[in-house]
């Protein structure tokens, strides 16, 4: 008994302590989405409870009652006793009562949720390019033609549409108060809608590892009045920086390699995430032609091996030939 309430006191204790830190922000949703998708948690931990903890009490009252030197349960003994319909009942009836309204839940909050389904609103939706690049974001905001790194800005209570590619390994776009995660991946485009409830400063991260400096790989989303919005989109037009293809690329800093103290072994050290960028102008077409890059290649490579194809089909038919004469 002493070993179990310090365990519970432990876990208790554990708990509080997270409540401090900044693991709470995933139970503390500051957007429609996030909301909802935490609702969602709740409400199948309870019904999974609904079986456990009866599990859990009938297992200690089990022991307790039938414990060796409880002479009282002689009385029920019944060494003849094999099925009961009431039991057997239960024992089904209950977890596929169960199980039946959580699917019906999850089915309902999946297609709701969905990160490619536009959000309910009478506003419109704010369009911003995410891309994940080694190892920072780059936002591109393509009805105001600017760009920013490592910074975005978005009115509250007005949704969001990300639209999010890789231009390197994949990666996973994630503001935990707002919503759920959707994947970056090179060559291709995923999508993702949120809003934030109220004004605010969330942080934004990469939760798919990528490598090294993919912990560093954070962002800051700025939930801020309509005025303050447009505010700051005329301070990000006033700059003179231009983001063209090979400024994007420039930006990518390689990994690095250094010898440490014993020859030939090498350390590998994470590049420094770049600083907040602002980009007044944006070439054209840009978030396309990084997706479209791959594309490109993937296309190349097919090319080079169809013509390769009939060269090397082209030998045994000669040989044939050749035998044939």
């Amino acid at each position: 008994m002493k070993q179990m309430i310090q365990v519970l006191s432990f876990i208790t204790l554990a708990a509080l302590l997270a409540g401090c830190g900044e693991g709470y922000v995933l139970i503390d949703s500051k957007g429609q989405v996030g909301i909802e998708q935490r609702n969602l948690i709740y409400i199948q931990i309870v019904m999974m409870l609904l079986v456990v903890i009866p599990a859990i009490a009938m297992s200690l009252w089990f022991a307790w009652k039938y414990r060796h030197n409880n002479k009282a349960v002689e009385k029920e003994y019944a060494p003849n006793w094999d099925y009961s319909h009431k039991i057997e009942m239960w024992v089904w009836a209950v977890p596929c009562i169960i199980i039946l309204i959580m699917a019906v839940i999850s089915w309902r909050a999946t297609h709701k949720l969905d990160p490619y389904r536009p959000l309910d609103s009478d506003k419109e939706h704010i369009q911003i390019q995410a891309i994940a690049a080694p190892y920072q974001w780059v936002f591109v905001y393509p009805n105001e033609n600017i760009a920013t790194v490592n910074e975005i800005y978005f009115p509250d209570n007005q949704p969001v549409n990300f639209v999010i590619t890789s231009d390197f390994s994949m990666n996973s776009f994630f503001i935990p108060q707002l919503g759920g995660q959707v994947y970056a991946m090179a060559g291709m485009k995923t999508q993702l809608h949120l809003i934030a409830n109220e004004q605010g400063v969330y942080e934004g991260t990469s939760a798919n590892y990528s490598g090294h400096g993919f912990s560093k790989m954070k962002f800051k989303a700025h939930a801020v009045s309509g005025a303050e919005y447009e505010n700051w989109i005329k301070q990000v037009k006033a700059s003179q920086n231009t983001l063209t293809m090979q400024k994007f690329k420039s930006l990518q800093e390689p990994v690095r390699q250094t010898t440490v103290g014993v020859p030939h072994v090498k350390r590998t050290e994470s590049p420094k995430p770049e600083p907040v960028q602002y980009f007044g102008t944006v070439e054209n077409n840009l978030f396309q032609n990084i997706v479209d890059q791959y594309m490109r290649s993937k296309h190349l490579s097919q090319s080079v091996n169809s013509s390769s194809e009939p060269v090397a089909t082209s030998a045994p038919v000669a040989a044939s030939a050749a035998g044939g004469n």
